[in-house]
């Protein structure tokens, strides 16, 4: 029998309030609530402890401004127990929380689960004249599934260790619970060597020369991570992705040379990270020695180590790998292989608004809670291009509002699709997916108004935006092709003996084409080269006002080399924007050069990395047009293209919507 551990935390001067403010926000949701409309307030506890969860409630208290004093008679008890029945999977992470005016108990079968209710118990505590009140509730909570995770990509960009621990605390909060650390690739090897210090020179680093990680650091993240009940799982990719190391020891990895360096290496690595995977990647090589992977792998389990390899990569039978890690459209889970998924999930390749949605509305690879060969998510950051300074990798790749995205959907399991039904669409309104969504953006738009003050987080609401967009009319390549909508806004068209109809989408970012093609549905089900399509709204002020607008027709993905825009166009597809018939200009674009790297910073391309467009919004009814034509799916300047657009008045900070303000094709108020 587990041994069974009370923690008696005594809270006292008890005051009756109305439910704190942030009840109906948590997120993730728990898989069970019920709300007992009672308060729990106190300024001094007794406290009692026993085994490892005291850190974890004294940070609470302390939070909290609650002092320690024997003398109070309100109880919070922890206890661990052997099982929580109510928990169908994933018990090691469950947990029970009541709070009622009596007191709080937590119940779970780990301290894992103790610190998973901690983090609810968070949300659920509200600060008012120095005083904290707990909501009344019941609570019974797992995740659907047993890995949540993100991964940051620094050994093609180097970002620092503070970063690494604020994102590491800070999704923490939300449950989750693993971060992949890539810290090898062609640009250069991120962890010191002792053996091979040579590895870390930087001549051998073809970005961020100099900077990396020394094993005091990475053993100090291994330890924070644990005190956040975090998993880390350090990926050193191989045989692939090793410029840097074919340049230092001037070996290929699969030579057996290379292999004999690698096997030093990977004992150095295994005696740094006191955790129980790790990572070898395998992807997007050719594979000259067909004895290199399962050598790889039988050597890392020598060492006490599980192996983590991606799918597409070598192809492995059930024993012969411990979990594979999907990273393509191609990657498939295979049966008695525990197995991760990343196939959609890759950040810098998001937009701005859809890919949330979509992110949202999409299971875990068609299942809507974990399996023995369904393990989680993860979604992964990609800086292929240099990225600079490390917030513009968070701010960009939208990574918090995706990150408390894919909290939600992974912990609470269920979901709508598997990017093939609605793809990055709006669902239709008044359907249940579309209820959800809303009630989940409220949610998200809390926790960024209350926990997320000083981080990037660029996301506004976009429920209620509505468009009318019409059918494509073929432009046969000539991007400047007149149309009928740019004369009178119909519902309907005719135009050399064909008829254009309109159709009503929402959101403040559509796909009328996906960077990844017709894999995932958007606004038009088959979307060709050479078109011209039209949007419009009209914006109802209620007064005269100076106002912001994100405005981008492509955004640009974080591991794309592509060229800025020419100036004075806003793309090179030749879209344009109208308010009340007036042309809105790009901005001066900052990147300037002609010759396509990955070396070249991104400028100011992308809407949320510069300043709001400055515009001027009349009272009563205002016009947004858009022209929007597309020729070739891939170009020199730009390697995907994506037909899209965004557009959504904002405050000239860029931190929230403009209040008061009602788009509506039709003039409805």
């Amino acid at each position: 029998m587990k041994q069974k551990l009370f923690v008696t935390l005594i809270l006292c001067l008890w005051l009756p309030v109305a439910y704190a403010a942030g009840n109906l926000n948590l997120l993730p949701w728990p898989q069970q609530v019920d709300w007992t409309k009672q308060t729990f307030s106190g300024k001094d506890i007794s406290l009692s402890l026993a085994g490892n969860t005291g850190q974890m409630v004294t940070g609470w208290l302390q939070e909290s401004n609650i002092n320690i004093n024997p003398a109070c008679k309100k109880v919070f008890r922890v206890t661990l127990v052997e099982n929580l029945p109510e928990a169908t999977i994933n018990q090691d992470e469950a947990y029970k929380l009541q709070v009622s005016s009596q007191g709080i108990a937590i119940e779970a079968t780990t301290e894992q689960g103790v610190y998973r209710a901690i983090q609810t118990l968070r949300q659920l505590t509200e600060k008012k004249g120095g005083r904290s009140f707990v909501t009344g509730c019941k609570i019974i909570d797992w995740p659907a599934f047993r890995i949540r995770g993100f991964m940051q990509d620094v050994g093609r960009t180097y970002i620092p260790m503070e970063e690494l621990k604020r994102e590491i605390a800070k999704l923490a909060q939300y449950k989750i619970n693993v971060f992949h650390w890539h810290l090898t690739e062609n640009q250069s090897w991120r962890l010191e060597s002792k053996i091979f210090p040579m590895l870390n020179d930087s001549i051998h680093t073809t970005r961020m020369p100099g900077k990396y990680y020394t094993l005091e650091e990475a053993k100090e993240l291994v330890e924070f991570c644990k005190r956040h009940q975090v998993l880390l799982i350090p990926e050193f990719d191989m045989p692939g992705h090793s410029a840097a190391f074919v340049s230092t020891f001037r070996h290929d990895m699969q030579s057996p040379e290379g292999m004999k360096i690698l096997k030093l290496l990977i004992e150095e690595v295994c005696e740094t990270f006191d955790v129980p995977y790790l990572h070898i990647g395998t992807d997007e090589v050719q594979f000259t020695n067909p004895q290199f992977v399962p050598e790889m792998v039988a050597f890392v389990r020598s060492k006490g180590k599980k192996v983590i390899s991606w799918n597409p990569g070598w192809h492995y039978q059930p024993g012969e790998i411990d979990m594979i890690h999907m990273w393509s459209y191609r990657g498939k889970l295979q049966e008695g292989i525990p197995t991760i998924d990343s196939r959609f999930h890759y950040l810098n390749h998001f937009d701005t608004f859809a890919d949330l949605r979509g992110l949202f509305m999409s299971n875990i690879y068609r299942h809507t809670e974990g399996s023995n060969d369904m393990a989680g998510v993860i979604l992964a950051i990609w800086n292929d291009r240099w990225v600079q300074p490390e917030e513009k990798i968070i701010n960009e790749n939208i990574f918090y509002p995706n990150m408390l995205t894919i909290a939600e959907r992974s912990w609470r399991g269920g979901g709508y699709e598997y990017f093939d039904k609605y793809g990055t669409n709006m669902p239709p309104r008044n359907s249940e997916e579309y209820k959800a969504f809303t009630e989940f953006e409220q949610r998200l738009l809390w926790h960024k108004e209350h926990n997320f003050r000083g981080y990037p987080f660029p996301y506004v609401k976009q429920t209620d935006i509505k468009w009318r967009i019409t059918d494509a009319f073929p432009n046969n390549g000539d991007m400047g092709s007149v149309f009928p909508p740019e004369t009178e806004l119909q519902d309907s068209y005719t135009y050399e003996g064909k008829t254009y109809g309109t159709n009503d989408s929402e959101g403040a970012g559509i796909y009328l084409r996906h960077v990844w093609g017709n894999t995932i549905p958007c606004f038009y089900k088959d979307p060709q080269e050479d078109h011209t399509a039209y949007a419009w709204t009209w914006v109802h002020s209620p007064k005269d006002q100076e106002v912001g607008a994100w405005i981008e027709f492509q955004n640009y993905g974080r591991s794309e080399m592509d060229l800025a825009p020419p100036q004075g166009q806003w793309d090179y597809k030749g879209s344009r924007v109208w308010l009340n018939d007036e042309e809105i200009l790009p901005p001066v674009w900052t990147a300037t050069h002609k010759e396509k790297s990955n070396e070249v910073l991104l400028g100011n391309e992308n809407c949320v990395g510069r300043e709001p467009t400055k515009v001027h919004l009349q009272r009563g009814w205002n016009k947004v047009f858009m022209k929007l034509p597309v020729g070739k799916f891939r170009l020199p300047e730009v390697r995907l293209v994506k037909w899209m657009f965004t557009f959504v008045f904002v405050t000239p900070d860029g931190e929230k919507v403009v209040d008061g303000l009602i788009y509506s094709p039709d003039k409805k108020r």
